[in-house]
């Protein structure tokens, strides 16, 4: 079982920008460094820097902006954290874009933040998804489980994925879709959290995903369904 990743301003949380504008850059650089537990390793303009570099800085944490002169952030995501499996990926756009935050959750982020947040929001964005927990806008999040929900989209019934769930699983699936912490569900169902976890852990390996945001879409996916099949009162 992994703990929680802690650090300290011995072991600070290890960052790297990605942002085509300069002025971005260094404004988000002045913000974490002055944090004593932040420190800014690096950063990069486009995407064929971020890849050359964001490897070998060996971050945390790498925020990202979605929209790049010569390709997108997600991409970014995917492709570092393939060789950088416990990087935690936060992505920083100006687009109020619920495809981006769909394909972002699907590419792995663990957070998706619109640049309208406020600095002292963004620096506790950080050091939530270097934890290891997931930290998406709720706003934009909700809005964007709300039209998965109104959408059965062209694939109404439940997946084989999802079909494979036990009925306890699916329990605990659907309380991750509406937010509630390990801790939490472990409350509610009278188990314990390692329990929980261990669930949480087989239900990521069954539905073939990594984060448990991700299981989040699915499981608005699975509510709808459901939904869909249950006769009217």
């Amino acid at each position: 079982m992994t703990e929680p990743r802690t650090f300290t301003e011995e072991h600070p949380i290890r960052v790297f920008l990605l942002d085509d504008h300069e002025v971005v850059r260094r404004g988000l650089t002045d913000l974490l460094d002055a944090e004593p537990d932040i420190s800014v390793v690096g950063d990069a303009e486009n995407v064929q820097h971020a890849l050359a570099r964001g490897p070998a800085l060996r971050p945390d944490v790498a925020v990202l902006d979605v929209r790049l002169p010569d390709g997108d952030g997600i991409t970014v995501c995917r492709e570092l954290r393939s060789r950088m499996p416990e990087l935690a990926c936060l992505m920083l756009t100006s687009f109020d874009d619920e495809e981006a935050l769909l394909d972002a959750i699907m590419a792995g982020a663990a957070g998706y933040v619109l640049k309208q947040i406020r600095g002292s929001d963004l620096v506790s964005a950080v050091r939530t998804v270097a934890t290891g927990q997931s930290m998406l806008d709720p706003e934009t999040t909700g809005r964007l489980m709300r039209s998965l929900r109104a959408d059965p989209s062209e694939e109404p019934a439940v997946s084989p994925e999802l079909a494979s769930l036990s009925p306890r699983e699916r329990d605990i699936l659907a309380l991750i879709g509406h937010g509630l912490t390990n801790r939490e569900i472990g409350k509610k169902l009278y188990l314990s959290e390692k329990t929980v976890k261990n669930h949480i852990s087989r239900i990521l390996a069954k539905l073939g995903v990594q984060r448990r945001v991700q299981a989040a879409v699915l499981a608005s996916h699975l509510e709808h369904s459901e939904a869909s099949e249950r006769p009217a009162h």
